[in-house]
């Protein structure tokens, strides 16, 4: 792993959280995602990918960070209105600039989701860079 793109080598195991409470924000119905108010999946990824990016951050030199590559999400029961819904995140392993992980998701009630998750470690000016000439290479 390059010196550079990390402060020191992430740690398998190494845990990650995030909480939110089910708002009409953040519902199946208000984001379009069905027309139920229940915690919408997209909130759910969401949430999933903050509690991962709690678990790598530490781990990050100056000037980076990490964007999402790849997720694999189940969304196995619903979260009312008010619930209190917590994901935690756990590194399982680090090669090169991509860190894979494993998140669990549960309201007060049990298991709500589950993930495979993967980052790669970017740059953040050079990937802000990149990502402002994209339309310059657009065609038609």
């Amino acid at each position: 792993m390059s010196e550079s793109t990390f402060a020191a080598i992430p740690a398998p195991g190494s845990i990650g959280t995030a909480t939110l409470v089910v708002s009409a924000e953040n519902v199946a119905k208000k984001l379009g995602s069905g027309s139920l108010d229940v915690l919408a999946t997209p909130a759910l990824v969401a949430l999933m990918e903050k509690a991962a990016c709690e678990a790598v951050n530490p781990f990050l030199a100056p000037g980076w960070t990490t964007v999402g590559v790849k997720i694999d999400v189940s969304h196995s029961a619903p979260s009312l209105l008010g619930w209190k819904v917590e994901a935690k995140a756990e590194i399982v392993k680090a090669e090169g600039r991509e860190i894979r992980l494993v998140i669990k998701a549960s309201d007060e009630f049990g298991p709500v989701g589950a993930a495979e998750h993967a980052r790669v470690a970017v740059s953040a000016e050079k990937f802000m860079e990149r990502a402002a000439k994209r339309p310059e290479g657009k065609k038609g």
